[in-house]
């Protein structure tokens, strides 16, 4: 996010105005040059950090929801959700397998209620490189629809100070002509994934991803236009067996658009509960995520088959700290994931990761 340092008036009126202008400022500088909306729980959704990253789990399809309550501490809160959906199916009879998705993200900012709506549909193709199906080299593309808007009403600026104080009856100065847009985007994406000596139970993938490759235009303003920044994602995570009830599980993420960069990663401790470890009734996780000079991230997931469901805390570390209290947001994730009943199921088709 962008920040402004600013010497109030002892005016209230003015005081509530500039304010309002402020974060105006903040919610277009930020969403026209800096970086995109993201989760804390980034590996809860998958096709936004990399499209080939779709179809790395256990099961025939999954279905995934998060939700992000975000600086409610400080202003109004920032809100994004996410719904994506895949569906994975075997090549014929050999060892390749495609994946089918769709991608929806929405996400509501400060306010002046400033809406962003995404349908991505998105498809990957994982090819296998040997014949013990346990490395693969996985290849996805994901675009689709955005729609941006803002409403109008709640716009102010210090236009409409009038030396006593707001008045709304004023011109607030501003030349948009339009407070709603839509365009196209694409992102294409290239992964690696495999298990670690032919086991079962270890395995990893590293992966890169290239967002917004066509550059679309993103600006209420005709003249001049804004062009989105391309993003660039490299991801990689590691899944070990420690013994056979416990697991640890590291994810990392490097996201780089325009001027601004992230880093997040961290380790999660997963034990499994049940008589059959092998296919345990129970497992609960623990752990932490670090997104570097921003953020630490505990979080906590139950896992109990197909269902997950998993909840994370932003302690806000950041220049922000002073003024959030170290309160920066939470997130609430879950997940369905599954085999079907039918011949060709992908229940034994492959020893890849399984995230």
């Amino acid at each position: 996010m962008s920040t402004f340092t600013i010497q109030y008036p002892k005016n209230p009126g003015m005081k509530n105005c500039l304010r309002t202008t402020v974060l105006i400022l903040v919610c277009f500088v930020s969403k026209s040059y800096g970086q995109d909306p993201h989760f804390s729980q980034f590996f809860e959704a998958p096709l936004l950090r990399n499209p080939s990253l779709a179809g790395l789990f256990a099961g025939d399809i999954r279905l995934q929801t998060v939700y992000r309550n975000q600086w409610q501490s400080v202003t109004t809160p920032y809100q994004t959700g996410s719904i994506n959906f895949e569906y994975k199916n075997p090549i014929g009879k050999g060892n390749d397998f495609i994946t089918t998705g769709i991608q929806i993200l929405y996400d509501k900012a400060g306010i002046t209620n400033f809406t962003t709506s995404n349908v991505y549909p998105a498809l990957n193709y994982h090819k296998s490189l040997n014949d013990s199906k346990s490395k693969y080299l996985s290849f996805g593309i994901m675009g689709g629809y955005v729609q941006r808007r803002i409403d109008r009403s709640k716009i102010t600026t210090n236009n409409q100070y009038d030396g006593s104080g707001y008045n709304p009856s004023l011109s607030d100065g501003e030349t948009l002509t339009k407070f709603s847009y839509h365009y196209w985007d694409g992102s294409v994406g290239l992964s690696f994934n495999s298990s670690i000596a032919g086991s079962e139970t270890d395995y990893y993938f590293v992966g890169a991803a290239y967002h917004h490759f066509n550059r679309p235009k993103n600006s209420f303003y005709v003249n001049p236009p804004i062009e989105l920044n391309p993003k660039l994602v490299f991801s990689t995570g590691v899944h070990l067996s420690v013994n056979e009830v416990t697991d640890v599980t590291l994810q990392a993420d490097y996201s780089k658009q325009g001027d601004y960069s992230e880093t997040i990663g961290g380790i999660t401790y997963a034990r499994k509960i049940g008589e059959d470890y092998t296919n345990p009734q129970y497992v609960i996780q623990f752990g932490g995520y670090l997104r570097w000079k921003d953020a630490f991230i505990p979080v906590v997931e139950i896992d109990y088959k197909p269902f997950a469901v998993a909840l994370s805390y932003d302690v806000n570390i950041s220049t922000l700290k002073t003024a959030s209290q170290y309160r920066g947001g939470f997130e609430l994730s879950l997940t369905y994931a599954g085999f079907l009943d039918r011949g060709n199921s992908t229940k034994n088709a492959v020893l890849c990761p399984k995230f």
